[in-house]
């Protein structure tokens, strides 16, 4: 990634409090009702923010076929952009 989309990204996660705390708890794999349920935040919008966090390859699914029970994990890309949002 060029520096401009990388502060681009940066910015975006930081202009969401979901997003920010999301992509924060990603560390391990972890299911969407299990986020739910560690940040208090209704499932809603926890899948909005891994949505749009997967659309900006900050995530990825590790079992998109499945229906139910889908696992995401925080991408090296990802890794990089949480560890500049932590300096801000």
């Amino acid at each position: 990634m060029d520096k401009a989309t990388k502060w681009r990204d940066i910015s975006f996660v930081v202009s969401s409090a979901y997003r920010n705390k999301v992509l924060r708890a990603l560390e391990n794999p972890k299911m969407p009702l299990k986020l739910s349920k560690e940040l208090g935040i209704n499932k809603t919008h926890i899948s909005r923010a891994l949505y749009e966090l997967e659309s900006k390859k900050l995530i990825k699914c590790l079992t998109p076929e499945a229906r139910k029970g889908k696992i995401y994990e925080i991408t090296d890309y990802g890794k990089e952009v949480i560890e500049q949002v932590f300096k801000l």
